[in-house]
C-alpha cells in the first residue's frame, strides 16, 4: 500500500470513529500537489470515467457529488453499510493541505456557495462553518423532499415524496418561486417521462434546463433532461444516452457551475455506488434548436 493510499485510509478510519464534527488533516511532502480543482486527474471526454477512483471511491459507495461553486471544495455523501447513516463528507485543497469533514448527514449546495439545503430544512454559512439546522418554514416544513436544489433567482425544485408509499407509488417535482422575497405555493412541474417517479431535480442556475432522474417502480432508474422554451413552459424530458444511462441505476445528477463536467452516481450489481463525471458539451446538443 502507498503512502497516499495509507494516509486517506487513516483519514477515513478517524472519521468514521468521531462523535462529533471534526477537521482531519493531512500534510506531507509526498503528497501529490494537485494542479485543477479536480484532483490533477485529466477531463473525461464523452464517456463517463469513475470521479477520483483513488481519493473519492476508495472503499466506500458514494452519492450526490457536488462541487461548490468556486470549484475549491468537493462535498459528497459517503454511503456504506458500516455507516449507520450516510454522511456528506467535504474535501478542500489548499496550500498543499488536504482536510475531510462531516458536515452533516446530507444537503445541497446553494449556486452562491452559502446555502446548503437538507431536505425541507437548511443550514447557512458563517465564518465559523455551517450553522445550526433551520426550517424553511410553511408549506415546505410539511412535505418530505429527498433533493431541494435552487436556481439564481431564488425558485426550489424539489422531489416531493409524500406518495411514495401509496400503490402505485408516485413521486412528483414541484418548483416553488421567490417572489417579493417570500416562496409562493409549490406546483407540480409537468413533465412526462411514462413513469410516475421522478427524483433528483437539479435546476440549471439560470433554470434554461432541468435534470433528473425517472424509473419504473420496479425497474432501475435513468437520467433526463428538459429544456424551457422562450414561453416559459418546459419541452419534452429528453433521456440521456446510452453512455450515460445503462443498465445500472444511473442518478443524483449535477453539472459543475463552470458548466463543463456532468456528475451523477451510478449504481453497480454489487450496489456500490460510484461518482462518475462526464464532459457537459452533450447538453447544448441536445438542446432544441
Amino acid at each position: 500500500m502507498n503512502k497516499l493510499h495509507f494516509i486517506l485510509l487513516v483519514v477515513f478510519v478517524l472519521l468514521l470513529n468521531a462523535c462529533a464534527t471534526k477537521k482531519q488533516k493531512v500534510n506531507d511532502s509526498d503528497f501529490p500537489r494537485l494542479e485543477n480543482p479536480f484532483f490533477g486527474q485529466k477531463p473525461p471526454g464523452s464517456i463517463p470515467e469513475i470521479f477520483a477512483p483513488s481519493v473519492i471511491s476508495a472503499g466506500h459507495g458514494e452519492l450526490a457529488a457536488a462541487f461548490s461553486p468556486d470549484l475549491q471544495k468537493f462535498y459528497f455523501r459517503k454511503y456504506d453499510e458500516g455507516l449507520e447513516n450516510d454522511a456528506l463528507v467535504a474535501l478542500q485543497y489548499k496550500d498543499n493541505l488536504w482536510t475531510e469533514t462531516f458536515v452533516v448527514p446530507r444537503g445541497e449546495i446553494s449556486p452562491d456557495g452559502q446555502i446548503l439545503y437538507v431536505g425541507n430544512e437548511y443550514r447557512e454559512q458563517t465564518p465559523s462553518g455551517w450553522s445550526e439546522v433551520k426550517s424553511l418554514g410553511a408549506p415546505f416544513d410539511s412535505i418530505p423532499i429527498m433533493r431541494l436544489t435552487a436556481s439564481s433567482k431564488g425558485t426550489y425544485y424539489f422531489d416531493d415524496v409524500s406518495s411514495f408509499g401509496d400503490k402505485p407509488p408516485i413521486v412528483h417535482i414541484r418548483y416553488s418561486r421567490l417572489i417579493n422575497g417570500k416562496h409562493d405555493k409549490p406546483r407540480t412541474l409537468g413533465i412526462d417521462t411514462g413513469t410516475k417517479l421522478k427524483f433528483h431535480p437539479f435546476i440549471a442556475p439560470d433554470e434554461s434546463y432541468i435534470i433528473f432522474d425517472s424509473k419504473l417502480e420496479n425497474g432501475n432508474a435513468d437520467i433526463y433532461i428538459s429544456f424551457r422554451r422562450q414561453d416559459g413552459s418546459w419541452g419534452a424530458a429528453i433521456k440521456l444516452g446510452n453512455k450515460i444511462n445503462t443498465e445500472l441505476s444511473d442518478v443524483y445528477g449535477s453539472v459543475t457551475s463552470d458548466g463543463k463536467y456532468f456528475f451523477f452516481t451510478r449504481t453497480l450489481s454489487n450496489g456500490k455506488k460510484n461518482t462518475m463525471w462526464v464532459d457537459a458539451g452533450f447538453i447544448e446538443a441536445l438542446r432544441p434548436k
